[in-house]
């Protein structure tokens, strides 16, 4: 090789190489969350958890669920870069710990956290099994059926519709928005996970999700706990519709072959669903394994 088509050679290589760092370093330096803005003062952050939604009022600024301590943590940084105003309150959609956990990052920084009932009697109940009861910030607002209140140019009214993914899922509705917060009483295209622990209940997650739709309207837009790959964490009425289809078709299903004489250790190697669906992936086990047990209880 001459000298001069070295030259040129290794100058380009050099520089080749030297676009890549930069290319992984912009990677690195990009934040592992994302904030969608839904309206002007309304949006989702998503990182690791349920989804949280945030309002910026001019009366402060209320969240929906709160993922983790660290993912809390980022989300509190990126509110504070959008608004001097305070936090005024945190609402959980339920007490799983991938949305109360990073309650305990708004201790002494909002004024109330508000839950359903049930949800703050369950939150209690895991931390104190799982003596995390330190690392807990615990609802100092409950409601039993219906909460409502204003916050600036919105009205947040909660909904409770029984047992569904657990006894305590609430549905949040800011009014004026029109959008409605609907934890994990929906996964979009995502095997759910079912806590019967908790009190769920399939055939009644049915019922709420049906009771929804004909509460809102087909122009309201539903933000959802968690979503399949490819598929979004909000979404209209047809896919809290399809969600329900899909929940009862689980259930047939799984009569059918409690009927057909098959044991639970039989069932639970089903990998595919025989009916067409678009709840594939992995973690079918958990809603069959649900299913078996509520169809079976005495």
């Amino acid at each position: 090789m001459k000298r001069r088509t070295f030259l040129h050679t290794a100058v380009l290589t050099a520089g080749a190489l030297a676009i890549q760092k930069e290319l992984l370093a912009a990677v690195f330096q990009q934040p592992a969350w994302k904030i969608n803005m839904l309206t002007d003062d309304i949006g989702i952050f998503t990182e690791r958890g349920g989804t949280i939604l945030f309002y910026l009022s001019k009366d402060g600024i209320v969240v929906v669920d709160s993922q983790f301590p660290d993912q809390s943590n980022h989300l509190i940084e990126e509110l504070k870069k959008k608004t001097a105003n305070p936090f005024k309150l945190l609402i959980n959609t339920h007490h799983h710990g991938d949305h109360t956990s990073g309650n305990i990052s708004f201790k002494g920084l909002v004024d109330h956290v508000l839950a359903h009932e049930n949800s703050k009697i369950n939150q209690q109940a895991v931390a104190k099994k799982s003596k995390t009861e330190d690392k807990q910030l615990y609802p100092d607002q409950t409601f039993s059926k219906t909460w409502s209140e204003k916050f600036g140019k919105e009205k947040i009214t909660l909904y409770y519709y029984g047992a569904g993914h657990t006894n305590g899922d609430a549905l949040i509705h800011f009014e004026q928005a029109d959008i409605v917060h609907m934890g994990d009483l929906v996964f979009n295209r995502r095997h759910p996970y079912v806590d019967r622990s908790a009190g769920a209940n399939m055939k009644n997650w049915m019922t709420v999700l049906d009771t929804a739709q004909k509460k809102f309207s087909k122009k309201t837009k539903f933000v959802f706990g968690h979503s399949g790959d490819g598929y979004e964490v909000t979404g209209t009425a047809a896919d809290l519709k399809a969600f329900g289809e899909y929940i009862g078709s689980v259930l047939n299903f799984t009569e059918s072959e409690i009927k057909a004489g098959k044991t639970k250790e039989e069932f639970l190697k089903t990998t595919v669903l025989p009916f067409d669906t678009q709840w594939k992936g992995e973690g079918l086990q958990r809603p069959l394994t649900a299913a078996w047990e509520e169809l079976t209880a005495k």
